[in-house]
């Protein structure tokens, strides 16, 4: 390895070394780049297929967004290589299959990015929604419960007063009579039966509510268990719907004789509903996901940024044959500047004089057309063209041959005017 350093060195200098070693890197960069852009569009071709699969049958799909990933590719590869004041009609169809295509990639990718991005948060709201009903639910039944317990707790209260004072004899319905007779007269018996009766009917009402206490607590359980962010097991979630159902037909069965107004319990979703995957739809653009839509955007945003930055050009080298033709050819523009893009331009028409001498220039026409169809000259318009970046080494090398001769040429000349 320091043998190949020295002898570089030594035939171009350090400065040829370095040179030598950027032009390799860019020249694997530019390799690099191939497999990157076709990993990309893989990539967004598999986002953009499960999106289309959801609405139109998946084999259709497959073949739609193949065409759709190679539009992507190769509309970037040749807006690379169009420039506006060439060909606008070109410039534009160009442009506008490229924005088609990209529309329906990210609008389809879109929807596979959207399932993915929200399955947690949609098992969440609908632990939220289960957690909510049944919190309602169970709220409401001991809202009820409460309430009718506290109406017969007064009740009771309320014949336990009238029962002293009908003991004493102070009670207001009393006949003026027997006002004041302390004892336990016809009048006492009859509000002591009632007290009795009453008291007996929250003894059993209490036994009641105790049994759905019970089934309350176990309903709380399992929602406690449903309520701890992860998709709970189908066993867990049936208990939790059976655990209602219990409470709705012990509450309706025990406590309807009392009270009509009784809450209904909620109409919970099946556990096939509860862990059913989001399946997509147009209606996800109305809950719009930003992060959804840049991870889509953000794919083939990459694909045609790599794929316009490629370059791709020359489906083959020149032979050397060509490549002596073109340098000759391209000696007899004369008209060479540096435009806004940094490339060396040069324009293509005769000049005034050539016109004047009837200049033919067929030859070097040719020469830009075989440049141009492959890729190693950029159209800029009608009359100017541009040196793409892979044409550069190819003439510095064939000025370096030039010089190296015409140096040879003049050593020679002046050994044999030395002899």
């Amino acid at each position: 390895m320091n043998v190949l350093i020295d002898r570089l060195i030594k035939s171009g200098g350090l400065g040829r070394l370095i040179n030598t070693l950027q032009t390799l890197f860019v020249s694997l960069l530019r390799i690099w780049s191939i497999p990157i852009v076709l990993a990309l569009s893989v990539a967004s071709g598999y986002t953009t297929y499960h999106g289309m699969a959801n609405f139109i049958t998946p084999w259709i799909a497959l073949i739609i967004t193949v065409a759709i990933q190679s539009i992507v590719v190769i509309a970037s590869l040749e807006m690379a290589g169009i420039h506006w004041k060439a060909n606008r009609l070109r410039y534009l169809s160009v442009l506008l299959s490229l924005l088609v295509a990209l529309s329906a990639s990210v609008s389809f990718s879109y929807f596979k990015f959207y399932q993915i991005s929200q399955s947690e948060q949609r098992v969440i709201d609908r632990i939220n929604q289960v957690k909510t009903q049944v919190d309602q639910y169970l709220v409401s039944v001991r809202q009820h419960k409460g309430a009718l317990l506290n109406q017969y707790k007064q009740d009771v209260e309320r014949l336990a007063q009238e029962q002293q004072q009908a003991y004493f004899g102070t009670h207001p319905d009393i006949a003026p009579q027997f006002r004041h007779h302390v004892g336990e007269g016809p009048f006492y018996r009859q509000y002591h039966q009632r007290y009795q009766a009453k008291q007996a009917e929250l003894t059993a009402l209490l036994d009641k509510t105790q049994n759905i206490d019970q089934l309350i607590a176990k309903a709380q359980q399992h929602l406690y268990q449903l309520d701890q962010g992860q998709v709970p097991p189908e066993a867990e979630y049936r208990a939790l719907i059976d655990s209602v159902r219990q409470i709705q037909f012990h509450f309706d069965r025990e406590l309807s004789p009392y009270r009509e107004d009784l809450p209904i319990a909620p109409n919970l979703m099946t556990y096939a509903e509860f862990t059913q995957d989001i399946k997509p739809s147009f209606a996800m653009w109305q809950g719009f996901s930003a992060f959804a839509f840049v991870s889509a955007a953000m794919v083939d945003f990459f694909t045609v940024l790599l794929s316009y930055r490629l370059e791709f050009a020359a489906p083959g080298p020149l032979t050397e044959r060509e490549e002596r033709l073109v340098f000759e050819c391209l000696k007899q523009f004369s008209q060479f500047r540096i435009n806004n893009n940094d490339a060396l331009e040069l324009v293509i028409e005769k000049t005034e004089l050539e016109r004047a001498r009837r200049y033919i220039d067929w030859p070097r026409m040719f020469a830009v057309g075989l440049l141009l169809s492959r890729g190693f000259l950029r159209k800029i318009d009608a009359k100017t063209v541009e040196f793409a970046p892979n044409l550069y080494p190819l003439m510095a090398e064939k000025m370096a041959d030039k010089l190296d001769a015409l140096a040879k040429a003049q050593a020679d000349e002046n050994t044999h005017n030395h002899d």
